[in-house]
């Protein structure tokens, strides 16, 4: 099949495991040849980072840049204050505009990372659907672009139909989402020239509603390409951690942390990831896959370097392999491990845990402690009222707390 394609941006698309379902691949093909196509995909500002849930979306665009052609970066500064119901079990958290605004303020520094901007014809954008929504006049708006849709093709989606089913509230609020998010499709074809938008698979009926709207609209034939959800081979949905959310920017997840998440990718997992979330050639890739045992872990360190270099930068990979190397292999404390600073001379190692997310609560905490998961200077802590204090701090004014083999950090005062 991948012979099939006419265009670099589809080939490698589908090389390396974009591709779930498209409205038209072989007009999408065709025109990808013809000249530079425009592609976006949208992110709603309901944090002020994006996470590593957001990065298979994020490599697409970096695909479509790579292969000639325009990314565009789509911020739901206006769609954010709906929130997408989809899939979704309640509604979601009124944002104030200021949020907002700070929220995407945050979430431009992860493209920077990922796409090249620029005035040129191939330089990525990003646009704000605020622009447009934020001042739509309701009745020609309903004239305009409600009469194109049906209450019986918006209750058949999955994402309405699971709400309803559960006797969920869904809100007129949320409902207008879809209306909103096909509407945003049409702006940008008459704005930019957009003719392509991209996302997960589960924004399938989203997107259509933008390329049917196109339509109806502009009589225009749009385009919709999804990429499959990501899960690890266990089932778990990608950016799962103990710690919370896998963020992007540094100062909400240190390199490390990043890093690290990548280095523990589940064998099965290794060849794919490689392939969605860097940039080795497809070759070295398949030179890797062939690795067994104990040399998958290489396998791992790569992928965790080249995801790692990517996202911020080759010093701040090498630095993340250093203080691994450091920690796991000398088992000694790396420069770049979670600190804990003590406020006092002593503090139960309980709160400590907590403070630093190895437990969700006191209570875990406990639990982690009598189960034999947590030492203290590589010295197994048994008592759930222990304490960190200055006496376990060594020369260099520093103590290793380590919960299983993973998750390490070091105490200060």
């Amino acid at each position: 099949m991948t012979q099939s394609f006419k265009s670099d941006f589809l080939r490698m698309m589908h090389e390396r495991g974009h591709v779930h379902q498209c409205s038209n691949l072989q007009a999408l093909d065709e025109a990808a040849c013809k000249g530079i196509i425009s592609g976006y995909i949208g992110f709603d500002a309901t944090a002020n980072s994006l996470h590593i849930g957001n990065m298979a979306g994020i490599m697409m665009l970096r695909r479509l840049q790579q292969t000639g052609h325009k990314p565009i970066a789509l911020m739901g500064g206006a769609t954010t204050k709906i929130g997408d119901p989809s899939f979704k079990t309640e509604s979601r958290p009124m944002l104030t505009d200021e949020t907002i605004a700070q929220n995407i303020a945050g979430i431009k520094r992860c493209f920077d990372k990922y796409l090249t901007f620029g005035e040129g014809p191939r330089d990525a954008m990003i646009v704000n659907n605020s622009d447009w929504l934020d001042h739509i006049e309701y009745l020609p708006f309903l004239r305009e672009v409600g009469r194109h849709f049906t209450i019986n093709r918006m209750l058949s989606f999955d994402s309405v139909k699971m709400r309803l089913d559960r006797e969920q509230p869904l809100t007129f609020l949320e409902f207008n989402y879809m209306i909103m998010q096909g509407y945003d499709f049409v702006e940008l074809n008459r704005r930019i020239g957009c003719t392509l938008q991209m996302g997960g698979s589960d924004q399938w009926g989203n997107i259509i509603n933008g390329v049917e709207l196109g339509r109806r609209m502009l009589d225009k034939e749009l385009f919709a390409l999804t990429t499959p959800l990501i899960t690890t081979s266990s089932g778990e949905k990608m950016g799962k951690s103990v710690n919370g959310a896998m963020w992007l920017n540094e100062d909400k997840l240190s390199p490390y942390d990043f890093w690290q998440y990548w280095r523990n990718t589940e064998d099965a997992d290794v060849v794919r990831f490689l392939k969605i979330f860097t940039d080795l050639p497809l070759d070295e890739i398949a030179r890797l896959g062939e690795l067994k045992d104990a040399e998958i872990n290489e396998a791992k360190k790569i992928l965790a370097h080249e995801v790692t270099k990517i996202c911020h930068g080759q010093e701040a990979a090498e630095k993340a392999a250093a203080t691994a190397k450091a920690t796991f292999e000398g088992h000694g404390i790396g420069s770049d491990l979670p600190t804990y600073t003590l406020p006092q001379d002593e503090m139960p190692l309980v709160d400590v845990l907590v403070s630093l997310g190895f437990a969700s609560s006191k209570g875990e905490a406990r639990r982690l402690i009598e189960g034999g998961g947590v030492k203290l200077n590589d010295t197994p802590v048994t008592d759930v009222t222990a304490k960190a204090s200055s006496n376990d701090l060594g020369a260099d004014h520093s103590a290793r707390l380590s919960v299983g083999k993973k998750r390490h950090a070091v105490i200060k005062r």
